[in-house]
């Protein structure tokens, strides 16, 4: 019997809900959405039509990888981060909306400078953060940067679809070398990162949708989850400008310990922000210290 596409929205989100999926509205919508080849409004306005035998195939083989773990931001090819919609492959992490913190703690502080700023973003991935701030900040010039090609090559994709090509630069830099003067990056006002911080033996704990889907590389932040931590800290203040600040995203339970990494290496005016459960999700400081 042929089905609605309102009807399919809302088997398949019966199905994510008998499995616990908590977002099993949103990704309901975004598997119908992407079986149709169809925008959220397109969706709105077509829900009581008919959808083809073609759709509904579709729709039930998008649903069955679903419900065999596959993140619904691989299935449907993108995903929405502080507003902008973004290309995501299984190369990169898929943007989290405790992600969002650190974006909106960095516009805050580039809003409080008055001309041009400069940032760098360190292990950017999909390029989410660096693009909301290049989005946001008009005057902001962003360099997006990762130690992975195929990451990079979605960072570009992000950069082309938000036309901001004038304004952003996609380069490749290992967040765990020094940056070499070669280089030639100058200086920025702020260096933004989600860096990997997960403890190596933490990952096989991890939920299976992101032990067995998103990159390790991505994720794998050495025996104590702070390797990153340390060398940004330490390598990369040498290309902030003086009382640059430096924003990093934590894992649960690391603020303390990357705080005190950042005192050590002479960062001050310490702050830290929490997410929408109340956990501690981003660091700041400014540099103090000649480098």
């Amino acid at each position: 019997m042929a089905s609605t596409y309102h009807e399919l929205y809302m088997k398949v989100r019966g199905a994510l809900r008998r499995v616990g999926v908590e977002s099993a509205a949103l990704e309901g919508r975004e598997i119908v959405c992407c079986a149709a080849d169809k925008s959220k409004e397109e969706f709105y306005r077509d829900r009581q039509l008919y959808a083809s035998d073609g759709i509904e195939q579709a729709v039930e083989a998008l649903l069955q990888r679903r419900l065999r773990g596959e993140p619904v931001a691989y299935l449907v090819g993108q995903w929405e981060f502080f507003g902008l919609p973004l290309y995501i492959t299984p190369n990169v992490l898929i943007p989290r909306s405790d992600t969002e913190v650190l974006a909106e703690q960095a516009i805050t502080y580039l809003k409080g400078i008055d001309g041009s700023q400069r940032v760098l973003d360190l292990c950017t991935g999909s390029g989410c953060i660096g693009i909301a701030l290049a989005s946001e900040v008009e005057d902001c010039r962003v360099v997006l940067a990762d130690s992975d090609e195929k990451a990079l090559e979605v960072a570009r994709q992000n950069v082309r679809l938000h036309r901001l090509g004038q304004r952003t630069a996609v380069l490749r830099l290992d967040a765990l070398s020094p940056p070499l003067p070669s280089l030639g990056l100058g200086t920025f006002h702020c260096l933004v990162s989600n860096p990997p911080y997960i403890p190596t033996g933490d990952i096989p704990e991890l939920d299976g949708s992101v032990r067995d889907y998103e990159p390790h590389l991505a994720l794998d932040g050495g025996e104590d989850g702070l390797r990153f931590y340390r060398t940004i800290l330490r390598d990369w203040k040498a290309v902030l400008q003086p009382m640059g600040a430096v924003l990093l995203e934590v894992g649960i339970g690391q603020s303390d310990a990357v705080l005190r990494l950042m005192q050590r290496e002479g960062f001050g005016d310490l702050e830290w922000f929490e997410d929408t459960q109340g956990i501690t999700r981003v660091v700041m400081g400014r540099l103090y210290t000649e480098i």
